[in-house]
């Protein structure tokens, strides 16, 4: 079966109803865990092996060290055929007190790390799901923000794609200083970072906090260096554009293929995001570049007014 999932919008950028936090259904984003292969009766089955751990938070008793240790061990290193390890699937079920067990039983350790086949860890599944709490256990306890999945994706990441406020807010409040720089500045494998993919969505509330926590407000897309102004400007989201500018956004700032942000105006309709812009922008730099390709076809036709057939025959 197919768990689909998806993050609270940010109520700051965009007026949508939601019930007690839960997130609206979407076809956009899926959730493919080791659920999505397990039968009917296999599913039970695992929920019976998390049902049945013991994972009592308290210390062992003095007349049984060695005993909870092996239990530790055995519960640890099961898994699905797709890599979800018990708390993986805790999460997605979004069973709390199993959840806080495992997390207290494995503080500080690479469990809280471990990936599954789509290199998901605990804190991604725990973003995807909205469980803005376990974000935090998880990383009070010792969790790695700055792992990515197959998508190139940390944490930080999905929660700017969703414009989820309250993980992102989490995240930037409990990471280290050094985690939070190298997340932010990270580039997934389409070349976006966290700023880019909050300003692809229009969340302001999330561009406005990123440039406040130090992101690089002129940072570049790896694939066609377009800054989170070019991206604006592409969006037409004239908000935006304002915001940009505002907080020190370089008009001036050339794309790979050497447009500027006002480059990005013509032909389109918004009169507003051309007026800002305008004025803010290098004079010289606001006339589209010439191609090189039109420089070529005016060299071509130059050679062959110069070329006359008739006299080359001497009629």
């Amino acid at each position: 079966m197919n768990l689909q999932r998806t993050s609270t919008l940010n109520q700051m950028d965009y007026t949508r109803d939601s019930k007690q936090g839960k997130s609206a259904p979407s076809t956009e984003e899926r959730l493919d865990s080791g659920l999505d292969s397990l039968k009917e009766e296999e599913y039970q089955a695992v929920a019976a092996e998390i049902r049945g751990l013991k994972v009592d938070c308290e210390p062992p008793q003095h007349s049984q060290p060695a005993a909870a240790p092996a239990e530790l061990q055995e519960w640890k290193t099961q898994v699905t055929e797709d890599g979800d390890t018990l708390l993986h699937l805790a999460i997605i079920h979004e069973a709390k007190d199993y959840i806080k067990s495992m997390i207290d039983l494995s503080k500080n350790t690479d469990f809280l790390n471990a990936q599954n086949d789509l290199r998901q860890t605990p804190l991604h599944l725990a973003v995807v799901t909205n469980q803005a709490d376990v974000c935090q256990h998880l990383l009070a306890s010792g969790c790695d923000p700055t792992l990515v999945d197959n998508r190139g994706d940390t944490p930080l990441h999905i929660a700017c794609r969703h414009g989820n406020l309250l993980c992102f807010s989490v995240i930037t409040q409990n990471c280290q200083k050094e985690h939070l720089h190298k997340m932010m500045a990270a580039c997934n494998y389409h070349g976006q970072n966290c700023l880019h993919l909050a300003s692809v969505h229009g969340f302001l509330s999330l561009v406005e906090n990123m440039v406040e926590l130090g992101a690089d407000i002129n940072a570049k897309e790896q694939h066609n260096g377009r800054s989170a102004l070019h991206l604006a400007v592409d969006q037409q989201n004239l908000s935006l554009v304002k915001l940009l500018l505002k907080k020190g956004a370089d008009p001036n700032l050339l794309s790979s293929g050497g447009h500027t942000p006002y480059h990005l105006t013509y032909g389109c309709s918004n009169v507003d995001i051309r007026q800002e812009l305008y004025s803010r922008t290098d004079p010289n730099l606001r006339e589209l570049p010439d191609s090189e390709s039109d420089e070529s076809e005016e060299e071509d036709e130059s050679d062959e007014v110069d070329y006359d057939d008739i006299q080359w025959n001497g009629h």
